[in-house]
């Protein structure tokens, strides 16, 4: 049972020739971990209801605030010249600062409401805050709480300058009433050690969006992660200084189309192909989320149609899209 430690009180005779010696050894058993549900590792937060923050990928906006402690990202493409944005999602870490969040898209709103997660934005697309206003998600929106959850940074230039942090978002997220203890139920983890051969070995990842906005990912064997570069230079955390790593990089294919002009749609239920890449080697398979329930997880199923285990650490999900 969590939170209960058992003491083993061992006493043992030692005979000696003046006597009886009474020894007592105290075995302390540890408390039973409390795994998160997204990333599979030991978290303080376990319970508490994941916080999804939409943050720009525009190279002004570089390095993000926060990007490298997230339990899972999502990053899709969003214009139709390839310009992505991603979604952050945060559960076991807090970060002292996140940023530069920008804008809703409609095509995140399904996935963060397969997290139950509260969704954190800055405005966003018009059918995007249509369907916010009506609430089919629980959201804290920057337009409407700029100066007091969210505020601004003078030294850089709009609208990149849009910052906030956990508490903020969760005292906003207090006041209007939504529920802090809804909890995703999760993917599976395993650390099995993999079965590799010359055909699933995967030492790079490699995401062809526009020039500055390409990502690569590079498996270090040392840390059975992968290190994230993005338009040629290293994905660094301005927190903490350090390069952006994944233990789980999916690559999810699905389909595009243009909407007003400026914006694409793209498709985030259904079903579709996907890659998983963790432990240094590729498993092709399929995703599938349920488009007639918000809430419905996200899954990723193997070739055998099971649900792939994850290796525990943070995931990445980049979204290749076809038109």
């Amino acid at each position: 049972m969590a939170g209960v430690v058992i003491v083993v009180i061992a006493i043992f005779l030692v005979w000696s020739g003046r006597g009886i010696n009474i020894g007592v050894i105290n075995l302390s058993v540890s408390p039973e971990k409390k795994l998160s549900p997204i990333a599979g590792l030991d978290c303080e937060y376990r319970d508490r209801r994941p916080v999804a923050v939409m943050l720009a990928s525009d190279p002004e906006t570089r390095p993000l605030s926060g990007i490298g402690q997230a339990d899972l990202v999502v990053e899709m493409p969003v214009t139709p010249n390839g310009i992505t944005r991603m979604m952050a999602v945060y559960q076991c870490q807090t970060p002292n600062e996140i940023g530069s969040i920008r804008s809703a898209r409609g095509d995140f709103i399904p996935l963060a409401g397969g997290f139950e997660s509260l969704y954190a934005h800055w405005g966003g697309e018009y059918d995007a805050l249509e369907q916010l206003d009506r609430r089919v998600i629980d959201n804290v929106d920057a337009l409407k709480y700029e100066g007091t959850t969210f505020y601004r940074k003078a030294t850089i230039p709009r609208p990149h300058n849009g910052f906030s942090t956990i508490s903020r978002i969760f005292d906003r997220a207090i006041a209007l009433g939504y529920d802090l203890n809804k909890n995703f139920s999760g993917y599976l983890h395993s650390d099995a050690p993999p079965i590799r051969n010359l055909s699933n070995i995967a030492n790079t990842v490699t995401l062809n969006y526009p020039a500055t906005y390409n990502a690569v990912w590079t498996y270090d064997a040392i840390t059975n992660s992968y290190l994230r570069a993005r338009g040629g230079r290293a994905e660094v955390d301005r927190n903490t200084g350090e390069q952006v790593r994944a233990q789980v990089v999916i690559v999810m294919h699905t389909a595009s189309g243009n909407i007003r002009g400026q914006y694409i749609s793209v498709n985030t239920t259904g079903q579709g192909t996907a890659e998983v890449y963790q432990n240094g080697i590729r498993i092709d398979g399929t995703w599938k989320k349920d488009p007639t329930q918000l809430n419905s997880k996200l899954f990723f199923y193997d070739a055998s149609g099971k649900e792939i285990p994850f290796v525990p650490g943070t995931i990445w999900i980049e979204i290749a899209t076809t038109k």
